[in-house]
């Protein structure tokens, strides 16, 4: 079974934890790149700031080139 993680301000995500998720607190572009870099292979679905999303992108198009892409859902605003 897949993980979830959650990345995006601590504000934002850390109700997360409670339901079971892997939460990585970001406020940065460069926090949310290595969130994302160190995610543990258990995690399938990542549910992201629109911060975050926008700082992944390049990470997230290279890892689906890859072929071992995560399900990627951005929280509005």
């Amino acid at each position: 079974m897949s993980e979830v993680a959650v990345i995006g301000p601590e504000a934002l995500v850390a109700g997360f934890a409670l339901a079971g998720a892997h939460v990585y607190p970001a406020t940065t572009a460069d926090e949310a790149r290595a969130a994302w870099r160190d995610l543990p292979h258990s995690v399938g679905v990542v549910i992201l700031a629109e911060g975050a999303a926008a700082a992944i992108d390049e990470d997230h198009d290279a890892e689906t080139r890859a072929g071992t892409t995560r399900l990627r859902v951005v929280l509005p605003t």
